[in-house]
């Protein structure tokens, strides 16, 4: 089972534990079905709280990187320690053909990620997104694509 994920980088810290515990749940009813691969990538936030869920439980990262020097998009020295050390785990790693990220770059990989997986997590507000390829843009193309989309977001939590 390959399993997506979309999300927001900046996460209320209130809303972690709740999110956590739904990333496990979906990751371990997909295990009933074999074992889980996680296409993610690995932007901080959502993306690295799922591939820190997948890896936990013994599965496999796939990873679509968006361009070349995506590291430079890293604000946080942690986020990018952490993308650092999942890179170094992942089973498989795709870079996109841009030369620097964008949100160009995001959309595509974005897309990438829905085009390779089987189910999507959407770590998500609900709220349109704030430039192209932002969460909600991957929802709505995994939906037109006919991807079964699971949105995990705390009730009544914004932003």
């Amino acid at each position: 089972m390959r399993i997506g994920v979309t999300g927001h980088q900046q996460i209320p810290l209130e809303a972690i534990p709740l999110i956590q515990a739904r990333l496990d749940e979906a990751l371990d009813e997909a295990e009933a079905d074999g074992e889980v691969t996680g296409v993610t990538s690995l932007a901080a936030g959502a993306d690295q709280l799922f591939a820190a869920a997948v890896l936990a439980r013994g599965g496999r990262l796939h990873v679509v990187l968006p361009s070349a020097r995506y590291e430079a998009s890293f604000a946080a020295a942690e986020d990018l320690a952490r993308f650092r050390t999942f890179l170094q785990k992942a089973a498989s790693v795709e870079t996109l053909g841009y030369p620097v990220p964008s949100d160009a770059a995001y959309l595509a990989a974005g897309r990438q990620v829905v085009n390779t997986a089987d189910v999507l997590l959407a770590v998500w507000d609900g709220q349109p997104a704030r430039g192209d390829g932002g969460t909600g843009d991957i929802v709505s193309y995994a939906r037109s694509r006919h991807v079964p989309v699971t949105v995990i977001w705390p009730d009544g939590m914004r932003r």
